[in-house]
């Protein structure tokens, strides 16, 4: 098979029933892909890398090490989303004149920053502000 998001699920299933599982990573499954891309194409671009001698495999990952890639990939998306929400409140203030340091310390006294500075903050941003660094403060926590 073709090493794809669910291919270490389902490989963990066909060794329970006794079968012999090779992995084949993507990049050298996709040299041999001919045409437009359908199922009967893929399995053809599959089965003729698998019979080549020196082919390497990518071994099946066990359930544990799954779990520990997903969660990887999961928090790598947090701090992403952390660090747009950084980006979309400091670009916000700065059509407004107001120059903010994109800090994860500064950003966490937001309000209380904007208040010393006492520059005059228009309603419906104020309120976009908050909704925004209230998701901010959830993905810190």
């Amino acid at each position: 098979m073709e090493a794809c998001g669910g291919c270490h699920w389902l490989a963990r299933k066909y060794q329970e029933f006794g079968h012999k599982v090779l992995l084949i990573p993507p990049q050298y499954v996709k040299p041999y892909v001919k045409t437009n891309k359908n199922d009967f194409i893929d399995a053809d671009a599959i089965a003729e890398p698998a019979t080549r001698p020196t082919m390497r495999f990518v071994s099946v990952k066990a359930e544990s090490s799954q779990v520990i890639s997903v969660i990887q990939r999961i928090r790598s998306s947090y701090v992403k989303d952390r660090t747009a929400c950084i980006s979309r409140i400091g670009t916000a203030l700065l059509e407004f004149g107001m120059s903010f340091p994109k800090s994860h310390a500064k950003m966490k006294v937001l309000f209380q920053r904007l208040a010393e500075h006492g520059e005059p903050i228009p309603p419906m941003l104020l309120l976009e502000l908050i909704d925004h660094h209230d998701y901010y403060l959830k993905l810190i926590n």
